[in-house]
């Protein structure tokens, strides 16, 4: 299990948190409980599974939605 930790553009409202939280969670390799939009400071963290999943399909998923993502870090 790998952790990241996705900075995105601002987030300007609380929607915005749902929507990429039930993304997130719905792609297979996230672990479900892991999944923590924080929206004051804009950032994702998360666990995921490498061998299932990347940190690039999991920040598609995020950017397909229509939000921008600054950076990413996976430790």
């Amino acid at each position: 299990m790998k952790k990241a930790t996705i900075q995105l553009e601002t987030l300007a409202c609380p929607s915005c948190m749902q929507k990429i939280d039930n993304a997130v969670k719905a792609l297979e390799g996230v672990e479900q409980e892991s999944v923590k939009v924080m929206f004051n400071a804009s950032k994702v963290k998360l666990n995921f599974d490498d061998e299932k999943i990347s940190i690039d399909q999991i920040e598609k998923a995020i950017t397909t939605l229509g939000y921008e993502v600054k950076k990413s870090q996976v430790r």
